[in-house]
């Protein structure tokens, strides 16, 4: 069964791009690719059609991450199309609440509360002068985005040994 991510910024240029590349890094590493499917998108409409900034398309060069994408916007059928919908920060995460139509069924989760190191609030660094933000965001997008995985591969060993016991053993842990 093939699990899908969404992964949300205001302008679908920056940090989602970023998480979505880190995301498809990691899935073709550990030989996950039938298991997932991924897409970024914004919540405003600004950079519709535009490839992504240059600073991040920089940091995925530099780290070794092939990455090619157009910036599109959220729309409601992405609410129930996906398993899980990653915002970057709290304002992400209560404009991505807010719009959630009524028997949506995606989660909708802040990416950062997978990190590690508890840096869960993954900073737009649009504004910033120079690329240390956008090396900072492929950090955290790294470090949430392992740890989500294998999350979701710890998951999928508790239940497949979960569905191999016998029923008078598993009945104790319905």
């Amino acid at each position: 069964m093939t699990k899908s991510v969404l992964f949300i910024c205001l302008g679908n240029i920056c940090r989602s791009p970023m998480a979505e590349a880190v995301f498809a890094h990691l899935v073709h590493q550990k030989g996950l690719e039938g298991q997932w499917s991924w897409d970024s998108a914004a919540l405003g409409p600004w950079h519709v059609g535009k490839g992504p900034d240059r600073r991040t398309m920089k940091v995925l060069k530099d780290k070794k991450v092939e990455y090619s994408h157009r910036a599109r916007q959220i729309t409601s059928d992405d609410f129930s199309k996906f398993d899980y919908i990653f915002g970057m920060d709290d304002d992400n995460i209560s404009e991505l609440t807010r719009r959630a139509p009524k028997g949506a069924t995606a989660k909708i989760l802040l990416l950062g509360s997978f990190d590690p190191e508890g840096d869960v609030q993954i900073r737009d660094p649009y504004y910033d002068d120079d690329d240390k933000g956008f090396y900072k965001c492929y950090d955290q997008c790294l470090r949430s985005c392992t740890a989500f995985i294998e999350s979701q591969i710890l998951t999928l060993e508790l239940l497949r040994r979960f569905e191999g016991c016998p029923k008078e053993r598993s009945r104790g842990l319905r």
